[in-house]
């Protein structure tokens, strides 16, 4: 599981540090896609085929907008032997990406963040937003 929030800046050729930990449950080969909240998603090999076969099993009336946003900027990524990928420039202008970036694991996936983002990100959660969202586990 994918957990935990790590501060790492992007260096001048646009590569940023994955956490070792982060490692070891992405493997050796990962993708990184535009996420959700300006944020960038990075999945595992056996999480992108999960994203790939239930866009497949959708209409196409209803998976296509989701397949442009998923797919038409996604990126394979294997990280160097400092643990840095390379996010490519469009994905970076996407997440607004400066120097100071954020990595964090969100259960079955990696997010990686413009710290200044993440940070108004959470300033932004209420306990309100959050019990609303616990509702649905009933928890």
């Amino acid at each position: 599981m994918l957990m935990g929030e790590f501060q790492h800046n992007m260096d001048a050729k646009g590569r940023v540090t994955i956490p070792a930990r982060f490692r070891e449950d992405l493997g050796e080969k990962f993708y990184v896609t535009k996420g959700l909240d300006d944020c960038l998603f990075v999945l595992s090999s056996q999480q992108w085929e999960r994203l790939l076969e239930k866009m497949a099993s959708l209409p196409l009336a209803k998976a296509r907008n989701l397949q442009r946003f998923f797919f038409s900027g996604a990126s394979e990524a294997e990280p160097d032997k400092q643990g840095r990928i390379l996010i490519p420039p469009q994905l970076r202008e996407y997440a607004g990406l400066t120097k100071d970036v954020t990595v964090i694991g969100a259960a079955t996936r990696a997010e990686i963040w413009d710290t200044e983002r993440w940070r108004q990100y959470n300033e932004g959660q209420t306990q309100e937003s959050i019990l609303d969202a616990m509702e649905l586990l009933e928890f």
